[in-house]
């Protein structure tokens, strides 16, 4: 068993956090003293590794609630839950690719300034091809330029 101080050193929340958790019914199976301390177990451990990767997805803590309600509700809810997690992970899955395009955008631009600042002037730069660049820095730019509409005539800084 560990303490609520204990928990909150653990997963680097503050004990108010996890005392509003508790209070919105997060912890539904969560033991208390007679004088109402809380005495966390390896399950409430592992309630608070999902509960905040579902933060870290973007789910509301009302909808975590939701989650943690049908989990007690038992195997009449599991289709709710598998569609829950479905869906959250197409979220997610967008959410990185769009992530992946911003990252190859920085790295195509960190490249392109890289070189400008070698030869001491971005003159070669502005008119670069997407053939004329090193293949992964090619990638980078044709996936965070791959949802433009206007064909690029050459390379814009």
């Amino acid at each position: 068993m560990y303490s609520i101080g204990e928990v909150s050193n653990m997963f680097q929340l503050t004990v108010p956090t996890l005392r509003y958790y508790d209070q919105q019914g997060l912890f539904p199976n969560l033991k208390r003293s007679e004088s109402g301390v809380r005495s966390f177990c390896q399950n409430d451990l592992e309630s608070i590794r999902v509960i905040e990767y579902l933060k870290k997805a973007g789910m509301s803590l009302k909808d975590i609630r939701t989650f943690i309600d049908w989990c007690h509700e038992g195997d009449d809810t599991l289709i709710e839950r598998r569609n829950m997690f479905v869906d959250k992970l197409a979220v997610v899955q967008a959410e990185i690719a769009e992530l992946n395009r911003v990252q190859d955008l920085l790295k195509f631009k960190a490249w392109y300034y890289t070189q400008a600042v070698a030869e001491n002037t971005e003159a070669r730069m502005k008119h670069i091809q997407p053939q004329d660049m090193p293949e992964e820095i090619r990638k980078a730019y044709e996936n965070s330029h791959a949802e433009l509409e206007c064909p690029q005539a050459h390379v814009k800084n």
